[in-house]
């Protein structure tokens, strides 16, 4: 079986989000068919379309995995579903826990439950700053270097928690 390399982003702004991202991240690195896990700095962020809802919480997960991607979408979902994740509100409410499959294999996957590279990669420096931070070296399926988009960041609104 192929060992696939992914990246997961992690975000909350509910109920403890540093304890609910820390959680997470234990709870991947306990999973049996998820190997040689890293986890990025945890970064504080404002919510996106400035909803008026609590900051975010955000880090990036680089881990290895013989799932397919939808397979890895299905576990990530279920670590969800444990910290009480709420499906019936809208995109981008608050929630206390978002596990999103950022990049795969270098695969570009869409499907009607999937797409990858994540849709939103590229725009969000909660994403591209801990990318970065875990692969300065990381490239896109579309090649772009991830050090390239750093250098495009703003960073205003998006701190790192030491």
């Amino acid at each position: 079986m192929t060992l696939h390399k992914a990246y997961i982003g992690l975000g909350s702004n509910l109920e403890s989000p540093e304890k609910q991202i820390a959680s997470a991240i234990q709870e991947l690195q306990a999973h049996p068919e998820l190997h040689n896990i890293r986890a990025s700095k945890c970064y504080r962020s404002k919510p996106l379309a400035e909803m008026a809802q609590p900051d975010y919480i955000n880090a990036v997960v680089e881990l290895n995995t013989h799932l397919s991607a939808e397979r890895l979408l299905d576990e990530l979902q279920a670590i969800e579903d444990s910290h009480k994740r709420d499906r019936t509100t809208g995109r981008w409410s608050a929630r206390t826990l978002d596990l999103d499959i950022l990049l795969y294999a270098k695969q570009t996957i869409k499907t009607e439950r999937l797409t990858v590279p994540h849709y939103g990669l590229k725009d969000r420096d909660f994403v591209i700053i801990p990318l970065a931070e875990l692969d300065p070296n990381l490239k896109l399926p579309d090649n772009t270097k991830i050090n390239d988009l750093v250098t495009q960041c703003s960073t205003e609104g998006l701190s790192r928690i030491e």
